[in-house]
């Protein structure tokens, strides 16, 4: 910090009281300044000689026969006002970055101009914030921190466009150049510390990093720390990610600490809406300079506060083009304290239906001729698009997010699967994540009816479980009948398709074929639809015995296969004889459930009840229910 000392006598003023009176030594006093309750009793002349003010005061306060002058209002106090007066008397003052602007203003509001008497206190004061304040980084900003109190003074002195713009300045040269001290608590790459793994015994000189002026800008309040972020945009030499990192360390400072326990604890929050306001406003638009994560934070805090409405649809928007680069936690923005579920689904819906609009194609192509951009209409030409990273992030993403609202107990099952549809066309290597989210709806609302239930598995596609979540749907005893049974058929499949790949003799059963990949690499019709119709239509009735055999059924994993029950040692033999003649490991059905799974002879009215039943097929509910009752079904989630 620098440093300006004024005059060179000693000191001739004494303090008294708690009040603060200065008196002079060498004259007798004959005027008393009054500002608030303190009070200097000082003498004419030294004051008179350098201030205009004083003059025109001090002359009407004769004629009024008085020798106190009130200056109550003038800025910076006492503590401006003994500065200037020691200057009068020629003493020695020590000006800084912290005291400077308060005397310069009290010099202003004296009128100690260079008309009056040379080398006066404005000019000394100038050249100081000139030569050295405005020159120095911390200096600068301590001096724009203190104008906030000397308000409208330094605005009509443009001292604080002076700071801003040496501030900005400062901020927009090129990172080699600075030599000054800065405050920097984050982690920086170990080149920023001096420290590469290739120095060779050669310490290098620290890399100053690209941020390196966000932290102290953090102390600024929002009006100003606005100013100064416009002012070094303005300059354009600041690259946009490095904008956003400063907006970030400013809205954990200033905005999102502790924003929740202020909202609940009714503490006022007007501090934090300018700061969300700014925020929002010097958000730069260009791709990356923000994350995803981030707007989701400010999505939540306007949830909080409540800005209105224009802030939710463009925060929506723009994380809509990114959210792909969101986490479950971003997501999980709670709701108002007078609405019952936990977490603003409706919210994060919009959000989901921005991604999918931006991300759609209705359904036209565009191509390239000469200088034209022609949209031709897709119609006849089928083409299987590969997934881009975008939208599978978001399809897992989304998955996530399911699962951890399933876990609300007031989480209404429409809006669930609302938000699961409206994401049901993104591209999924597994539907794993989607049978995690039923797996724990279930759980957390054990009273479904059947047909909720059913409705609820739906949104998953069985063909698409991997083979650790099928071993797990087949011993989860909260799972319909229905679903196990198209799972473990489902997994037959792919147990035939794989004895068919390798082994050109064995021929597959037609259900099996309809059900394989067309020539052009597209499966009839949808997953859910398909495994539907097998088992409810073409599928024969599985009787008690049939339905005892499928719960004790297991599936054989790449190292010997889980079991769904403990009591089919004889099943475990077969699979280990097929294992060991070279065909490939997978779930082993009895030829009997089989033959009745291929048959297709069963008329498809047999099935018409099985809407509401929990297992396919014209099961007798007495024989289901002692079957039941002899079957031990384990949960594994």
């Amino acid at each position: 910090m620098k440093y300006m000392k004024l005059g060179s006598k000693p000191d001739a003023f004494q303090k008294e009281g708690s009040d603060i009176r200065f008196v002079a030594t060498e004259l007798a006093t004959d005027i008393v300044i009054s500002i608030g309750d303190v009070k200097f009793y000082l003498h004419k002349f030294p004051l008179l000689s350098k201030s205009s003010r004083l003059q025109r005061l001090v002359a009407s306060s004769s004629e009024e026969k008085s020798d106190e002058v009130d200056i109550s209002d003038i800025p910076g106090g006492p503590s401006a006002f003994e500065i200037c007066a020691k200057f009068c008397y020629g003493m020695i003052v020590t000006l800084n970055a912290y005291n400077v602007l308060a005397a310069r203003c009290a010099a202003e509001y004296l009128e100690m101009f260079e008309t009056i008497d040379k080398g006066n206190l404005i000019y000394k004061i100038d050249v100081f914030l000139t030569s050295s304040v405005f020159r120095t980084w911390k200096d600068s900003i301590i001096v724009l921190q203190s104008t906030k109190s000397l308000l409208p003074w330094c605005e009509n002195l443009k001292v604080i466009n002076h700071c801003i713009d040496s501030i900005a300045t400062k901020a927009s040269i090129d990172p080699s150049e600075v030599e000054w001290s800065y405050t920097y608590n984050r982690r920086k790459l170990p080149s920023e510390n001096g420290i590469d793994s290739h120095w060779n015994g050669v310490r290098k000189q620290p890399v100053v990093p690209n941020d390196w002026w966000v932290e102290d800008l953090c102390e600024l309040e929002v009006d100003l720390y606005k100013r100064v972020i416009m002012a070094i945009k303005a300059k354009g030499r600041i690259p946009a990610v490095v904008i956003g990192e400063a907006l970030r360390a400013y809205a954990y400072r200033r905005l999102l600490v502790s924003l929740e326990d202020a909202v609940s604890n009714g503490v006022d929050c007007t501090k934090r809406r300018a700061a969300l306001d700014a925020i929002l406003f010097l958000l730069p638009t260009e791709e990356g300079s923000v994350s995803c994560g981030f707007l989701l934070k400010l999505l939540r805090a306007a949830c909080l506060l409540e800005p209105g409405e224009s802030h939710h649809s463009d925060l929506i928007k723009r994380i809509g083009t990114h959210l792909d680069g969101a986490s479950v936690s971003d997501l999980l923005i709670p709701v108002n304290a007078d609405e019952n579920s936990v977490y603003n689904i409706d919210l994060i819906m919009a959000i989901v239906d921005e991604f999918m609009s931006q991300n759609s194609d209705n359904g036209k192509e565009k191509f390239q001729d000469d200088d034209e951009i022609v949209e031709v209409e897709n119609v006849s030409v089928s083409v299987t698009p590969v997934p881009s990273t975008s939208k599978l992030a978001v399809a897992k993403l989304i998955d996530g997010y399911l699962a951890e609202i399933a876990k609300d107990p007031n989480l209404p099952l429409p809006k669930l699967m609302a938000l699961a549809e409206m994401a049901s066309s993104l591209p999924r290597p597994t539907h794993d994540g989607l049978y995690r989210a039923i797996d724990m709806y279930l759980k957390e609302h054990p009273s479904l009816s059947k047909s909720e239930k059913k409705k609820l598995c739906g949104l998953m596609d069985c063909k698409q479980l991997s083979q650790d979540a099928c071993m797990h749907a087949v011993q989860n005893e909260r799972l319909p009948l229905r679903v196990v049974v198209q799972v473990l058929f489902f997994e037959q499949v792919r147990a035939s398709v794989a004895s068919a790949g390798s082994d050109p003799s064995v021929e597959l059963p037609s259900t099996v074929r309809s059900l394989l990949p067309r020539e052009n690499g597209n499966s009839i019709g949808s997953s859910r639809s398909a495994a539907t119709t097998i088992t409810e239509e073409e599928c024969g009735a599985p009787t008690s015995s049939d339905i005892n055999s499928l719960r004790s059924m297991r599936l054989a994993n790449n190292s010997g296969g889980s079991e769904r029950s403990s009591g089919s040692s004889d099943m475990n033999k077969n699979g280990d004889d097929k294992c060991a003649s070279g065909k490939p490991k997978g779930m082993l059905m009895p030829k009997k459930i089989l033959s009745k799974l291929w048959s297709g002879k069963t008329n498809a009215g047999e099935n018409s009840s099985s809407d509401t039943s929990e297992s396919p097929g014209s099961v007798n509910p007495d024989e289901v229910k002692s079957t039941q009752s002899r079957i031990t079904r384990h949960s594994v989630s």
